[in-house]
This record gives C-alpha cells, structure tokens and sequence, in this order.
C-alpha cells in the first residue's frame, strides 16, 4: 500500500508546484502590465488594450487587484501540498481553494468553449473582432486560466482525499 501512495503523493505535488508556478507566472504579467509594461498589450485587444495604454487609474487598479488575486491563488497550490498549508485550517483551505478551482475553470472553459465556437464557425464572429488579440485568447491566455485551474483542482482534490484518510 505505501508503494501506491508515493506516485500518488509524487502527482499531487506536481499538480501543486505546476498550479503554482502557472499562476506565479500570470501574476507578474498583470504586475508587468499594471507597472506601465506596454510588450503584449496588443494581445489583449479591445477595450482592455485602450484602456492599460491609456494608464487609466481605474484599469491599473483593477490589473493591481488582478495580480494580487492571481498571487493568492498560486500560493493556494502550494498551500494544498506543503507541510505549512496545513497550518490553515482545512476547511478553509479546501473552501478557498475550491473557490479559486471553480472561478479559473469556469472562466477559463467558458471562453476556450465560446472561442471555438467562434473559430470554428458555429458562432459568427463581429466584424470589427481583433483576429490577433482573439488568437492569443484562444491558444494562451484563456486556456491558461482553464490548465491552472485544473492543476489547483487536482491538487486539491490529492489534499482533500488526504486528509479525509487521516
């Protein structure tokens, strides 16, 4: 049975440490940005894009805001597979990490689903659509959100099963 439960407990990290570093990584893209960085501002498209070029006091603070929460949710697949997330009370733990699962996955599935739609043709897209911002939509940043997401939920998954045992 302890043969069974090291490459078990060998995935669970992984998944942690991945989710980690996939949000760590998100995280300093939006500090990036909401420190003036303007390199991929174009990817963005839209609104958005108009808006982080402009410096508008409420886009930067809402791309701030936006790294503080993508930090928090990397640091939640650490915490779900180190020794000091146990620490935190489990059922807050799993209820903040659940929460963060369910938020990435959703959104991220979410656009990934629509996008493809769109790209491939079943929904029409609008005609002043920004081809170039859409693409890094659908191949990176969104399915992003969806992989972290997945990653932290697995992780949580491995930490809830654990912890149910003891």
């Amino acid at each position: 049975m302890t043969h069974n439960r090291s490459p078990q407990r060998a995935r669970l990290l992984w998944c942690g440490y991945a989710a980690f570093w996939l949000g760590l990584l998100y995280a300093l893209v939006s500090v990036y940005w909401a420190a003036g960085g303007t390199v991929g501002l174009d990817t963005l498209g839209g609104e958005l894009e108009r808006l982080a070029r402009a410096r508008d006091p409420r886009m930067i603070a809402v791309v701030w805001l936006t790294a503080g929460l993508k930090l928090f949710a990397a640091v939640l697949g650490l915490a779900v597979v180190q020794e000091w997330g146990q620490r935190v009370p489990r059922r807050v733990l799993l209820t903040l990490s659940w929460g963060a699962t369910a938020a990435l996955v959703l959104y991220g599935g979410s656009l990934v689903v629509g996008q493809t739609l769109v790209e491939a043709g079943v929904i029409e897209a609008s005609a002043d659509m920004d081809r170039k911002a859409f693409s890094w939509h659908l191949f990176l940043w969104d399915p992003w959100f969806l992989v972290w997401g997945l990653l932290l939920g697995a992780a949580t998954w491995g930490r809830a099963r654990r912890s149910a045992a003891r």
